[in-house]
């Protein structure tokens, strides 16, 4: 058995809390934008030069179907909502307009890539 000294202890044993905050970006179907991040040339450089994100995004828009949602920030950064964030995100896919990007913002906490939504707000 090993000898910490207790404050290592202690710190390895507590779980880092989740990130409270608000975020904004596009609404997109979740498995579809994965699928679009997952299909790369050979000789791409994986850098935003080789990739049209726009493109990505319009191609990904979430429908009527869409059980799974991720929102994609300014930045190029992705992540998925919880199951509320899910529920609460296709209340606004029904009633948006069906040709704009779904840009929204959201209070929440971030848990490594998933948002446990409080909040959702499509901005217009």
């Amino acid at each position: 058995m090993v000898n910490l000294p207790v404050g290592i202890a202690v710190f390895l044993s507590v779980s880092l809390p989740a990130l409270a905050g608000t975020w904004s970006g596009v609404l997109v179907d979740s498995k579809c934008y994965a699928a679009e991040e997952r299909n790369v040339n050979a000789r791409d450089t994986l850098t935003d030069v080789d990739r049209d994100r726009n493109l990505e995004i319009r191609y990904c828009r979430p429908n009527a179907h869409t059980k799974s949602f991720a929102v994609v920030q300014q930045n190029g950064l992705s992540f998925l909502l919880d199951s509320a964030g899910n529920t609460k995100a296709t209340g606004i896919v029904q009633t948006a307009d069906k040709k704009s990007h779904l840009v929204v913002d959201l209070t929440g906490e971030m848990t490594k890539e998933l948002l446990e939504v409080d909040a959702i707000v499509l901005v217009r």
